[in-house]
């Protein structure tokens, strides 16, 4: 059982940047791939950023060029780093592992799916102003 648990959530203002952290602990040599999700009010959940221990990245169209993703294995810890934030990048964002995953290609993340990933986070917020 793997356990994650994300921080490093706030209120900004547009243009300004944050960086989550998820932190990883129990079995988490099946922590093959980790992502980032978000879920605004009324939307569904949706897939921002992952990053696989062969080095593959992807980023959602929506925040290539402004999020990076990273993962330090020696702390089992994964990063966002979120710059140029929007107020359309307001949501609860959760990480997740996966054992296995496709869709990486090109830093690019095609077709994000939750169904993907074994373990979840409990969230944290972000809130952008204008």
């Amino acid at each position: 059982q793997v356990q994650l648990g994300e921080s490093g959530g706030g209120s900004v203002q547009a243009g300004g940047s944050l960086r989550l952290s998820c932190a990883a602990s129990g079995y988490t040599d099946s922590n093959y791939y980790m992502a980032w999700f978000r879920q605004a009010p009324g939307k569904e959940r949706e897939g921002v950023a992952a990053v696989g221990r062969d080095g593959a990245i992807g980023y959602a169209d929506s925040v290539k060029g402004r999020f990076t993703i990273s993962h330090d294995n020696a702390k089992n810890t994964l990063y966002l780093q979120m710059n140029s934030l929007k107020p359309e990048d307001t949501a609860m964002y959760y990480c997740a592992s996966a054992s296995r995953l496709r869709g990486l290609y090109g830093d690019r993340w095609y077709s994000p799916r939750l169904a993907d990933f074994d373990n979840w986070g409990q969230g944290t917020q972000v809130t952008v102003s204008s």
